[in-house]
């Protein structure tokens, strides 16, 4: 069993940062592969980013160029930079482990999920 637990959301105005981190419990971290998506009110969960156990990342259109997805093995830890955030960005975060190492787009593919972070931009 894996948990995975969020932290570093808030409320930051439009053109801003926030740097979200999601800490995982386990030995076998650094063969996961790592994503993060998101669900705003009233929408499906969406894909936003992933990192694989090599390192590889992927980015959906919506957030490239203005997020970062990176990976600490040694703490066992995920992060998703947010620059330039927008309102559209406003949404609850989650994380969710891969445990074949393979970054995927598609969320019934990740095995765990964490309990999620709130982001709000402000216009």
């Amino acid at each position: 069993q894996v948990q995975l637990v969020e932290s570093g959301g808030g409320l930051v105005q439009a053109g801003g940062s926030l740097r979200l981190s999601c800490a995982a419990s386990g030995r076998t971290f650094g063969r996961y592969a790592m994503g993060w998506f998101r669900q705003a009110p009233g929408k499906e969960r969406e894909f936003v980013a992933a990192i694989n156990w090599s390192g590889s990342r992927y980015y959906s259109d919506s957030v490239k160029g203005r997020f970062t997805i990176s990976r600490d093995n040694a703490k066992n830890t995920v992060y998703l930079q947010m620059n330039s955030l927008k309102p559209e960005d406003t949404a609850v975060y989650y994380c969710a482990a891969q445990t074949s190492g393979l970054a995927t787009m598609r969320g019934r593919e990740y095995d765990y999920w964490g309990q999620g972070t709130q982001v709000t931009v402000s216009s």
